[in-house]
């Protein structure tokens, strides 16, 4: 009996510890979402590099047939689901959406560049924006696939 007690405080030491670290990993997860400001930073930023993308001649183009409205809204549920939002991307696979476009490396550096001027001026520290740069970065293979 006094064994079994035991094994039941042990049971449920072990448990609460499990459910504790499950809280902490998911707090930390949502840290990144967090320190872009949540939903309304997110949509801050992407509002910004929507402008630099008008202004910039060099790829610009690429948006010519664009619904912008339906691009931004996708845009900011991709950034929020990347950053470990409380948003689920629902949008085409990165290869299928930018398909035969004819980019190259200077496209994706521009708009990359674009993005972190944005969030500067969103007045995002270095540390968040490489946080999010490091979770975009494996989608550079993918875009870059079918061109």
């Amino acid at each position: 009996m006094r064994h079994r007690s035991r094994v039941m405080m042990l049971a449920a030491l072990l448990s609460a510890m499990l459910m504790a670290a499950g809280c902490s990993q998911r707090q930390s997860s949502q840290a990144l979402f967090a320190e872009l400001g949540g939903e309304p930073g997110i949509s801050a930023v992407v509002e910004n590099l929507m402008y630099r993308v008008a202004d910039d001649s060099h790829i610009v183009g690429f948006f010519a047939n664009t619904n912008i409205d339906l691009f931004v809204a996708s845009l900011e549920q991709q950034l929020c689901d990347i950053s470990d939002g409380p948003c689920d991307y629902q949008g085409p696979p990165m290869d299928r959406a930018h398909q035969h476009m004819g980019l190259d490396d200077s496209h994706f550096n521009r708009l990359v560049e674009h993005l972190d001027a944005a969030m500067i001026e969103e007045g995002l520290p270095l540390r968040t924006r490489n946080r999010l740069f490091a979770r975009l970065a494996p989608l550079h293979a993918e875009i870059m696939r079918l061109q």
